[in-house]
């Protein structure tokens, strides 16, 4: 039971950074790609209807790691309360940047709260990748299941004692911000059009020799700071099968966007998100905080629920996920199409 609510935690954060993570992208190209008013005005309307609504992904992973996990949870919001009030006041601002800036029909203000959804979502993306490199790197937990990080410590020797922000988790979250930058332009170059949806394409494009090189970087940079993520994938071959679709969906990112195929391009991207953290959650388990010092490492067996907790949790998480499914499917389908001028108060 434990081992499938791992999995139920992982498939939450990756349906999570698929569906926010490209409303995060829109807005970290937002000031790049809108020139006048109207064009961003295009860009926030063709996230609009469902940027809130995605973020409810995040919310219930959170709610389902408290669930089934309660000992990672109060570890890690322990450990990590500095970033996630940051990453709080991150999403607080992204949002009143959404909202403020029709209030008033003004450059200055507009302009602003321009500024604000923007680099709000670029310091998302950069902090839930560092987030990302810090579990996969490993953090200072004791005896007793505590840790606690500064921002940084030495940021180049990686010691038992590690800050937030090192050369890895920087790099890690280098790599979020290419990666959702390139999954929101193709996102806003399939629900727009003329030179807003041209300059879009464009900024996928760019991104794309970036991503690469960052993705095989980081692949080698985790094997030398923890090359005990390969231990699954020698146990298990069937592993061998997430590197294949990470870089088959690289190859499709490369051939689809120049020929006009966004969407299939955007699948691409949504599949090579997934790979990625499906790779990184196979490589870890049955570990779900890895310590510095790995005899006090969380795992599923140290930090899990009891077992009959989790199935009757199961039975109402079940009816949860359907009711929800459901609704994404109908949102999505209402919201299909190119977006135009006017659509929305935005």
């Amino acid at each position: 039971m434990p081992t499938l609510w791992y999995w139920i935690v992982a498939v939450m954060v990756t349906a999570y950074v698929v569906l926010d993570g490209f409303d995060l992208g829109a807005g970290a190209i937002y000031l790049a790609v809108a020139k006048t008013d109207e064009e961003r005005r295009r860009v926030l309307a063709s996230i609009g209807p469902v940027w809130d609504g995605n973020e409810v992904w995040l919310l219930a992973a959170g709610g389902t790691l408290y669930f089934a996990f309660p000992q990672l949870y109060a570890s890690s919001f322990s450990g990590f309360y500095l970033p996630l009030h940051m990453v709080l006041w991150l999403l607080i601002l992204r949002g009143i940047g959404i909202e403020f800036r029709a209030h008033v029909r003004n450059p200055v203000w507009q302009n602003f709260f321009d500024v604000v959804f923007s680099g709000a979502s670029i310091l998302l993306t950069i902090f839930f990748g560092a987030a990302l490199g810090n579990v996969v790197r490993g953090v200072p937990l004791d005896a007793t299941g505590y840790f606690f990080e500064p921002l940084w410590t030495n940021f180049f020797n990686l010691g038992p004692q590690t800050g937030i922000l090192d050369w890895y988790t920087v790099l890690i979250g280098v790599l979020a911000l290419v990666t959702l930058v390139a999954h929101g332009s193709l996102y806003v170059a399939v629900k727009t059009d003329d030179d807003l949806g041209r300059r879009a394409k464009g900024v996928a494009l760019l991104c794309w020799p970036l991503q690469f090189f960052l993705t095989i970087v980081s692949l080698v940079a985790t094997y030398f700071i923890r090359p005990e993520v390969m231990n699954n994938y020698d146990k298990h071959k069937i592993g061998l099968l997430v590197p294949v679709l990470v870089f088959g969906c690289l190859a499709v990112l490369l051939w689809a966007n120049p020929k006009g195929k966004e969407k299939l391009a955007f699948i691409a991207s949504s599949l090579y998100i997934t790979g990625m953290l499906v790779g990184a959650a196979f490589a870890l388990y049955p570990v779900v905080l890895p310590a510095r010092d790995r005899q006090f490492s969380l795992t599923i067996h140290n930090t899990a629920a009891g077992n009959h907790g989790l199935s009757v949790g199961l039975a109402w998480w079940t009816i949860g996920f359907v009711l929800a499914t459901a609704y994404f499917v109908f949102l999505y389908r209402m919201f299909r199409g190119k977006v135009q001028a006017g659509e929305g108060h935005y």
